[in-house]
């Protein structure tokens, strides 16, 4: 039986995992932080509790925040003069690996560091650093990041907040003018934030700059109560996440001194004068913005991990946990042995490690921007796009994961202690916060339709004749069915040659780089010209066509995905585990293509002998798969103090030998019943006679 498997051992082909070496390519870049970040997520003192009302856990979670501090967990990423490392990448990294602590806990700590902290450090000059900085790491000022409205959402730009220059005090004064305005779903706002980074549109001298940060003080250190002019409401108990005390924020004529303007990419002088050192208002407020994406790449990150433990947890159940005997008479199957158990779990676990590879890359790009070492406008905008799009991948992945995971445990996945509710609770909003997963993957679209359009910018004619001639020949490639009868030919009809097709690299960069690359240039025919109509009929087919640039959009994250799966393939030099790793690679590709094949033969990118090979093939894959499960999440590197699961513990391997040992005594004893079915064959048997 391949339960019983050795972890490490090398199945007939070959094929084995070093889990060590594994464990160290996921590491990656900053692995000496992951390893401490999560030695401190094993204590304890850091977990959550299930069961505590909404009021007790905040109180909890706030505690806990004082032991990041304490363990000098959190402060990597401000600046060394002031106690940090100036460690950007690192900082993410380690954050990140709270969430398997307490969800709650690493997104507070994220308002607290990684937002208000981070506006403060990022959007302001040294002088706002040196002030406000030292409280904010210490924690003597918990703080909000004050951006979200109520009646705008992800559209950050339409805020209704305004913070007008008052040149005779030299005060801005802060207003929300109506209730769609107030600012909402802000950590910290109910209960702990005695200061908020606001952001708010900028007015001096009767013109609008747009949206600007300003430090802007809640409460009283002492009394807790909130400031004249400042009022507030509690969220109470949400979904998930409630460690956190999210509330609403308004102002009404709050006055604070014209310094309290975070002035790196705005200022305004005594006068009034307002000055920026970007000219363009939409890149300036792009570059504000875009100075916080550390949000995004942290959320990516946290997702990653929860699906890592998830499928840990669900695949050491399922190499434990026996079900029906249709493979025995005296021994039932275990789970993980069953096809379809394997469909389950393992394309998840493929695309699991995919989105880990990319998020290692996304953090390095990260790293680079942030250090200054490569932070050019072209690189933020790469990050910016890629940051949106990964995010919003392996977020969605994460709730789909761990609602499998936990139907594929049956009732036990649905007991609080074995955590798939309680995670799922928790990392349900992380689609809709720091960008909502939709609105960002129309950010990458945008991003795909500029990049493409650039492509053809200021080229001469014939060049523009030769991609007209080349797009022509591949539609009629496409369209009339000579692909597919290309694909026949070569595989001479049979389902071997076109498994192994498939499975080539190459084919499988093709099918997956060509569906985005179609689909982007579908979009952008049928968008052209849209920017010459007026106003409303150019939104009108912007929004015909909304769903293929989505659409294309996450085609795009997918091959991302992919390619950053196939590039961590090439660092692997143990053989072993990288013809595992190939395997795992492939089935990623392979079930994106499945997912899509209706497009795939609509489109004409695959003969119909392809398309009836693919299901099988995947089969196989997963077969050649299935023995190496518990290696490939064990390499997660998690263990007993992160996971926190009783099925995970080895309680139903235990079960499953007492209940063996129980039955084939009961066998070998006088007592043992007769069973019907043998009774009656038995007696059919004599009657025969």
């Amino acid at each position: 039986m391949t339960d019983l498997i050795t972890p490490g051992a090398k199945t007939d082909d070959g094929s084995a995992v070093d889990v060590a070496v594994l464990g160290k390519a996921l590491l990656g870049r900053w692995s000496d932080v992951r390893i401490q970040a999560r030695k401190l997520a094993g204590n304890p003192e850091l977990h959550k509790v299930e069961g505590l009302s909404h009021t007790e856990h905040r109180k909890r979670v706030f505690t806990q925040l004082g032991i990041l501090v304490r363990e000098d967990g959190v402060h990597r990423a401000f600046p060394t003069r002031l106690g940090g490392s100036d460690d950007h990448g690192g900082n993410v990294a380690g954050f990140e690996e709270l969430v398997i602590a307490d969800p709650s806990l690493q997104i507070k700590g994220g308002v607290q560091w990684g937002l208000f902290g981070s506006a403060v450090m990022h959007l302001g000059t040294q002088e706002h650093q040196d002030k406000w900085l030292p409280g904010i790491m210490n924690l003597q000022t918990p703080g909000c990041f004050a951006m979200t409205e109520i009646g705008h959402g992800s559209d950050v730009a339409s805020i209704a907040t305004t913070a007008t220059y008052d040149p005779a005090t030299q005060e801005f004064i802060i207003n929300t003018p109506f209730s769609a305005a107030w600012k909402e779903y802000i950590g910290n706002a109910a209960v702990d934030g005695l200061a908020a980074v606001v952001f708010a549109q900028l007015i001096t001298n009767g013109v609008n700059h747009g949206v600007h940060a300003f430090y802007v003080e809640l409460r009283d250190p002492t009394s807790k109560e909130f400031l004249p002019g400042v009022g507030g409401l509690d969220d109470n108990i949400k979904g998930g996440l409630n460690g956190i005390d999210n509330g609403r924020l308004h102002f009404s004529n709050v006055r604070i001194p014209r310094t309290n303007l975070l002035n790196r990419y705005g200022d305004v002088a005594v006068d009034g004068t307002y000055s920026s050192p970007i000219a363009s208002p939409g890149r300036r407020f792009f570059t504000m913005l875009g100075t916080l994406v550390q949000g995004r790449v942290s959320l990516d990150g946290a997702a990653v991990a929860a699906s890592k433990v998830a499928l840990t947890i669900a695949v050491k159940y399922a190499t434990e946990r026996r079900q029906f005997n249709a493979a025995s008479q005296t021994e039932e199957v275990v789970l993980m042995d069953y096809q379809r158990h394997q469909r389950r779990l393992l394309p998840r676990l493929a695309t699991t490690y995919a989105a880990a590879f990319a998020h290692e890359e996304l953090l390095v790009k990260f790293d680079s921007v942030f250090s200054g070492l490569h932070d050019s406008d072209e690189d933020r905008q790469d990050l910016e796009t890629l940051a949106a799009a990964l995010k919003s991948m392996s977020t969605w992945h994460a709730l789909d994961t761990l609602q499998e995971c936990r139907e594929a445990c049956g009732g036990a996945g649905f007991m609080v202690e074995n955590r798939f509710t309680s995670l799922r609770a928790d990392l349900d909003v992380y689609t809709t916060f720091e960008g909502d997963n939709t609105v960002l993957l129309q950010l990458v679209a945008k991003r795909l339709l500029a990049d493409y359009s650039k492509e053809f910018r200021n080229l001469d004619f014939g060049v523009l004749a030769r991609f007209v001639v080349g797009q022509a020949a591949d539609l009629t490639i496409n369209k009339t069915g000579l692909r597919q009868a290309a694909q026949f030919m070569a595989d001479s009809g049979s389902a071997q040659k076109s498994a192994k097709a498939l499975k080539d690299e190459d084919t499988q960069h093709e099918m997956l780089a060509g569906r985005v690359q179609q689909m982007v240039a579908d979009v952008a025919a049928a968008l052209k010209g849209a920017a010459k109509l007026p106003k409303d009929k150019g939104a009108e087919v912007f929004n015909q066509h909304q769903n293929e640039l989505i659409e294309a959009a996450r085609a795009h994250a997918e091959l991302l995905q992919w390619e950053a799966f196939t590039r961590a393939l090439r660092s692997l030099e143990d053989p072993g585990t990288r013809r595992v790793l190939t395997r795992l690679r492939d089935l990623l590709g392979l079930t994106l293509i499945e997912k899509h094949l209706d497009w795939y033969l609509m489109n004409g990118r695959i003969s119909m002998q392809r398309a009836r090979t693919l299901a099988p093939y995947i089969n196989r894959v997963l077969e050649k798969l299935r023995p190496h499960a518990l290696d490939l999440v064990d390499a997660f590197g998690y263990g007993p103090e992160h996971l926190r699961a009783t099925i995970a513990t080895g309680i139903e391997r235990d079960r499953q030998d007492e209940a063996r040992d129980y039955f084939r005594a009961l066998r070998a004893s006088k007592d043992a019943p007769v069973d019907e079915k043998v009774m009656l064959a038995k007696e059919k048997d004599r009657s025969k006679k």
